[in-house]
């Protein structure tokens, strides 16, 4: 398939927040039939839980390690397989979802091992396991300890796999590759590429997990066609609590799986796993009329790439920002508190690492609880701060200083032994203080950027003003936004000593 225009991966809005909204009616309306169909439903839905789950162990039950490893096959498939089938029907019917309408046909085995599905809402989308015939999943391994989910996972005979641990996800990517290129000795698998759950808006980046075998694979598109979009929940906005609650109080909750043709890759896709995720991801994304994204998630923070760097959609730079702006400081002040974190920054005495209450000082804030808070969207470790990060991030985002002279402070900064050139780890740290994110794969920017394995001052500033992958995140990414512009935008404030200061007038320094 020829290589398609991926949309623009700017970060101009993203899809990892979802509320529902609901008028004054439809929110009555919402409490009263939730006070009679969410207890009603949720009994329901528990006692077909408790038939499915001792039906789940049963499947496996008095197999070895060994023959759990195979697929199951036999009188414990032809059994056990229906019965579960229909008691997960009936756990969604009790639900509401009366009805599921299917477009397309579903591919068989040997025509594509493996079913993907996008875009992916939250759990409700596990639906879409009962018109494809229970194909196996990938799961992380921590839900085997849930009760009832971890015997139906059993019973899938699940592909498990801890976030946390490297080593289980290369386990898991080679039982992948196993399944996949079994020739129908196992069954048919379903992903959801996209990896976690969105609004729906956009189709963010597809993980190559189910292309790595360059095996033929057929996209399924899932659609919500109701007049409240209750089903979805993501990173942040409507909880899964309430995502429950909301649908559970509709009388009924449509939706629609369809089933688009096997996609078989080319050989360039079969030789690059992201080419061929990418351009079904896209395939997937004019089906559905939405763009497709580089949005990903990345140590659990919503990112969008631009090039080799990972910038969060929700800037820590900015909610600072906000946070000072509450606080009562004005644009002046903002500047003077930089000022003096650069200052303490460069102390070698003192080194970059400061408490909670000296960053309260250094901010000139009244009380602690804001500098605490500050800390908090920088590191877990709320009471310890490394200054740099917040100073840079910061700067970077309040339209105070030009991108010139603030990499030529971060320069300096991470340029502790005054060598006059940075390593690739001191780049990557300066980077992720720039970004307000730490950055794993600078390599590429090292790479560009650095003449005779030296990446020095001049080199940096060179590959910012003249790389167009970086120039576009010096001139876009490390400015502030309209938000921050009206934030700063007082046109009087009284200093400290009474003094008035024309809050707009130009601070930029090169």
């Amino acid at each position: 398939m020829e290589k398609l225009e991926r949309h623009s991966s700017a970060c101009e809005s993203h899809p990892f927040y979802h509320e529902v909204k609901m008028s004054s009616t439809q929110r009555m309306r919402g409490i009263i039939l939730g006070s009679i169909l969410f207890p009603i439903r949720l009994v329901l839905m528990t006692i077909f839980f408790l038939l499915m789950w001792p039906l789940a162990r049963l499947r496996l039950a008095g197999l070895s390690a060994e023959e759990r490893s195979r697929p199951v096959t036999g009188w414990r498939r032809w059994l056990f397989h229906p019965i579960i089938w229909f008691l997960s029907r009936a756990v969604f019917f009790s639900l509401g979802f009366v009805w599921v309408k299917v477009k397309g046909r579903r591919a068989d085995l040997k025509e594509a091992p493996v079913l993907v599905v996008a875009p992916h809402s939250g759990f409700l989308d596990m639906l879409v396991l009962c018109p494809t015939q229970l194909p196996t999943v990938v799961s992380r391994s921590e839900n085997t300890s849930l009760p009832v989910i971890g015997a139906l996972l059993e019973f899938n005979q699940s592909v498990l796999v801890s976030r946390s641990d490297p080593e289980s996800r290369r386990k898991a990517v080679a039982q992948i590759a196993e399944r996949l290129t079994s020739n129908g000795y196992w069954p048919q698998m379903l992903m959801f590429p996209e990896g976690t759950t969105t609004n729906g808006s956009a189709l963010i980046k597809f993980k190559p997990g189910a292309f790595l075998t360059g095996v033929p694979v057929q996209p399924v598109l899932l659609r919500y066609p109701n007049k409240l979009d209750t089903v979805r929940w993501s990173y942040t906005g409507t909880t899964w609590f309430e995502a429950l609650w909301h649908t559970s109080s509709q009388l009924y909750t449509n939706m629609t799986v369809e089933f688009l043709p096997v996609y078989t890759p080319s050989k360039e896709e079969r030789n690059n796993p992201n080419l061929y995720a990418d351009n079904v991801q896209k395939l997937m994304a004019r089906a559905l009329g939405i763009p497709a994204t580089d949005y990903v998630m990345e140590g659990g923070v919503p990112v969008c790439k631009v090039g080799c760097l990972s910038l969060p959609l929700v800037s820590p730079g900015r909610e600072t920002l906000t946070l000072l702006h509450k606080a009562g400081l004005a644009s002046h002040q903002v500047e003077v508190a930089l000022e003096r974190m650069m200052t303490r920054c460069q102390n070698d005495a003192q080194g970059s690492m400061a408490s909670a209450e000296e960053l309260a000082s250094l901010l000139g804030l009244a009380e602690q609880r804001t500098a605490v808070n500050i800390c908090s969207l920088y590191s877990k470790e709320k009471m310890m701060m490394d200054l740099r990060q917040i100073y840079l991030n910061v700067a970077a985002l309040s339209g105070l200083f030009s991108i010139k002279s603030l990499l030529r402070t971060a320069f300096s900064l991470y340029d502790t032994e005054k060598k006059g050139s940075l390593s690739a780890e001191e780049l990557s740290g300066l980077m992720g203080a720039l970004l307000g994110l730490r950055q794993h794969h600078t390599a590429e920017l090292y790479s560009v950027a650095s003449k005779y394995g030296l990446l020095t001052q001049d080199d940096l500033l060179q590959t910012f003003t003249s790389h167009p992958t970086y120039r576009e995140v010096a001139s876009k990414h490390l400015q502030p936004d309209e938000a921050t512009r009206r934030l700063l935008a007082h046109r009087k404030v009284v200093n400290n000593n009474g003094d008035m200061i024309d809050g707009n007038k130009s601070l930029k320094r090169e």
